[in-house]
């Protein structure tokens, strides 16, 4: 079934999904979104899952996909704005651990496997990229650019999108 984030709450650990098709809110939990390898979920970003009637209603089993929210009008993240579009997008994922993430502040660092540098996480790119929250200590897997001020996240998805695609450093078992 596809359908939108509602919200979600990292905090309380549970969000509602409402279905493209319509009916009842469909409860989506933590644990579900972490077996998907991520620990939040951007409100209103597209999802396909698998759900089951329960006693309590409908219910997430399983994330099969998320994608971003759909874009919106919104000036350009200042460091990233003469980027190159086609730059920004192909550049590898590299998979990382969340240093920490301060949602209030709108911001938060993380480092790359292997590499001491941290990476710039702003809060806007982890929206865009379909995430509300991050945790410290979180696996990740980022596209990075060198900014104005230093390494930068251009994307942060789920850390299986780095393993998937081969990306984990060699002699490391994440």
């Amino acid at each position: 079934m596809t359908g939108r984030v509602k919200w979600f709450d990292p905090t309380k650990g549970f969000g509602f999904v409402v279905a493209d098709e319509g009916g009842p809110d469909i409860l989506l939990h933590a644990n579900v979104l972490r077996n998907f390898g991520q620990s939040s979920v951007a409100d209103s970003a597209g999802v396909e899952i698998r759900v089951q009637e329960t006693e309590r209603g409908m219910q997430a089993v399983q994330v099969l996909r998320i994608d971003p929210p759909e874009a919106t009008e919104h000036a350009p993240l200042e460091d990233l704005a003469e980027a190159d579009s086609d730059a920004l997008s192909s550049a590898p994922l590299e998979p990382a651990r969340v240093k920490w993430f301060d949602k209030g502040k709108g911001f938060g660092f993380a480092n790359v496997f292997g590499k001491s540098d941290d990476v710039f996480v702003h809060i806007e790119v982890l929206r865009r990229s379909g995430l509300a929250d991050l945790q410290p200590g979180e696996a990740v897997c980022l596209r990075v650019v060198e900014g104005k001020r230093g390494r930068m996240a251009t994307m942060v998805g789920s850390w299986e999108s780095a393993i998937s695609n081969g990306n984990t450093p060699d002699g490391d078992d994440a």
